[in-house]
């Protein structure tokens, strides 16, 4: 695979340099033709490369020392997008240094940087932030927008539908990914008026590359029975925290429960090929990696308590959607909410 270099905010995430350039060097042993434009401190860059001889002659190093703070507002930081790692793996998309940027800081903040340099896409209203769920099939489900867009139209929802969509055809490799709209029923009278507009208009609409096929309840989301799942940013937060923190409840009790006594730790040893497979799957580290769908570039947020094998897949999202062409498919997929007059009444 030969794509432009990922441009990597080595100061963002929760242990910083250390992790995020493990991550890349992971990355790039599972794809050696991975270029990497490496934004931080240099001195601390340079010591966490010498543990990955292999990274050297595929990466150059921006130096930079100012970092975005967690807690940061996204206001304050903007203004400091000229000097920050983050605000610099940004702009190396936009100047065309990088094919797309990778970060595991402040959210908010990226988002910002990110629609300041990048901006929206022609036609577009909003970007989103999507990400890939793991479910019970072999496929994970694409959901957005979650947290870009507090409050959201009819409008935004058909545009998330239509962005998802395109992503969901590069992940899943369904020309007509099934569609739903996250709603509190599946009956046609249930949810908001923005959500049973967009669900009409949905529903009326011919030409469009997806299946839509009406509304999912948040308890149905992991059950793989559709490929891309689109809310308002406020409800999908909700719903993404609530989804990670029963996968832990789970591990957390599983955990308990097979220490709690000699016959328990028996048990764990004979089931534990299971419970690998569970851990396997809950893992975020193995489905990390969230897009700003809708932006003029690639730029995938990590989570920031990732370790190395999450940020590796971090950097694999970005180069995937580099390889596809998001953007371009994107572009292409909008011009058919007009061609199928698609409209919110």
């Amino acid at each position: 695979m030969s794509l432009p270099r990922i441009a990597v905010d080595a100061m963002g995430g929760d242990e910083g340099v250390r992790v995020m350039v493990e991550g890349a060097a992971l990355a790039r042993r599972r794809h050696d033709k991975f270029q990497f434009l490496l934004v931080g401190d240099e001195t601390r860059i340079k010591a966490a490369l010498d543990t990955h001889p292999g990274m050297a002659g595929a990466s150059e190093i921006l130096h930079c020392t100012d970092v975005v703070g967690g807690d940061e507002l996204p206001s304050r930081a903007l203004r400091r997008a000229k000097t920050t790692s983050m605000g610099l793996a940004v702009n190396a998309v936009k100047q065309g240094d990088a094919g797309a940027a990778v970060s595991g800081g402040n959210t908010g903040a990226l988002m910002a940087m990110s629609k300041l340099a990048l901006r929206t896409m022609p036609g577009l209203d909003r970007p989103a932030l999507a990400a890939l769920l793991p479910t019970l099939t072999d496929d994970d489900v694409v959901m957005l927008d979650l947290g870009a867009n507090r409050e959201c139209d009819a409008r935004n929802l058909i545009q998330f539908a239509i962005m998802g969509a395109a992503y969901s055809r590069i992940v899943t490799g369904r020309e007509r990914p099934r569609t739903r709209l996250l709603n509190i029923g599946t009956e046609e009278t249930k949810g908001t008026e923005d959500i049973q507009a967009a669900a009409e208009a949905l529903r009326a609409a011919t030409g469009l590359a997806m299946d839509f096929e009406g509304y999912v309840e948040a308890d149905k989301i992991n059950r793989g029975e559709c490929d891309v799942v689109v809310c308002d940013g406020f409800s999908g937060n909700i719903a993404l925290k609530a989804i990670e923190g029963a996968a832990r409840f789970v591990t957390d009790l599983l955990r308990n429960a097979f220490t709690s006594s000699l016959r328990s730790k028996i048990g764990f040893l004979v089931s534990r090929p299971a419970t690998d497979l569970l851990r396997h799957h809950l893992d975020p580290n193995n489905h990390n990696g969230a897009v700003f769908l809708g932006l003029n570039g690639v730029v995938v947020k990590s989570h920031g308590s990732a370790n190395a094998k999450g940020v590796a897949n971090a950097v694999e999202v970005a180069a995937r959607l580099l390889e596809d062409d998001i953007t371009n498919r994107i572009k292409r997929d909008l011009g058919e909410i007009e061609a199928a007059g698609v409209t919110a009444k």
